[in-house]
């Protein structure tokens, strides 16, 4: 009930708007981004910060919706920051950063004027993950998703350029769209951009981390499973949908130690 009162009461802060928290339209191999899931071990003081960031409430779990994106949580101890693992940040975009920065820092928030221009960054509660956030002042809403931020080896599992490995991957089994973010090796896909930077340490798999995986939303799940599996990708779970469960979820983790979930239908959240 405590949990029910303060959604109701954060959602009255959110404007109201039909495509608030749509997914984008999926890329020509079905696929979108999905969601971001966190391990945090207060499920509501996650909820209070991401809605004072601009989130609304979703209907049927605990987390929340941006345009593009569904954060989920799930109550644990996490393993450790976001840092230092595969994934170290994700970011949104914002229509003035100055001022996304002001009004956070005036609610209590924790946060970073960026060394760029347009650039900041706002801790969640318990510093475990530095979100980035850019200014697009093209940006006909208060916020919207923007990127996942991976950190690999200088060295992929082929022997060849990590960040070119990981960027070739993605494209080869979602469909996503490289090409540059800044001075940064990238690929595109529906929702949400893919960031790839080399890492001068070694960095850990993120399952267990606040960020324990990420994903994708699938049009045709089953289809892109069986696909997959015969030019070799392996999955973590098997590709048959459980009848007990009302979404079809699969998961593999890609080379590089990021944990993906792929679901069928979270447009509905």
């Amino acid at each position: 009930m405590k949990r029910l009162l303060l959604i109701l009461a954060l959602a009255m802060l959110v404007p109201a708007r039909t495509s608030w928290a749509q997914l984008a339209p999926p890329n020509q191999m079905g696929v979108a981004m999905g969601h971001v899931h966190l391990i945090v071990q207060d499920v509501d003081t996650y909820t209070k910060f991401f809605m004072t960031l601009g989130a609304a409430p979703t209907s049927h779990m605990n987390g929340v919706k941006f345009p593009g994106v569904v954060i989920l949580f799930r109550k644990g101890d996490p393993s450790g920051p976001a840092v230092g693992t595969v994934i170290g940040h994700f970011g949104f975009h914002v229509p003035d950063t100055k001022a996304a920065l002001d009004r956070w820092s005036a609610a209590g928030l924790k946060t970073e004027v960026g060394p760029n221009p347009g650039q900041g960054f706002v801790y969640t509660p318990d510093n475990l993950i530095r979100i980035e956030i850019l200014e697009d002042k093209t940006l006909t809403v208060p916020i919207a998703f923007h990127h996942i931020h991976y950190f690999v080896p200088e060295r992929g599992p082929g022997g060849a350029s990590g960040v070119k490995e990981i960027q070739a991957w993605y494209a080869q089994v979602f469909g996503a769209k490289p090409g540059m973010r800044a001075q940064f090796e990238a690929a595109d896909l529906p929702g949400v951009n893919l960031t790839f930077s080399q890492s001068d340490t070694p960095t850990k798999k993120i399952e267990g981390s606040v960020i324990d995986h990420i994903g994708f939303d699938m049009t045709d799940l089953e289809g892109f499973c069986k696909k997959e599996s015969a030019l070799g990708v392996k999955f973590d779970s098997p590709c048959t949908k459980d009848p007990n469960k009302p979404l079809f979820t699969i998961y593999l983790t890609d080379p590089w130690g990021t944990k993906i979930e792929l679901t069928n239908d979270l447009r509905t959240f």
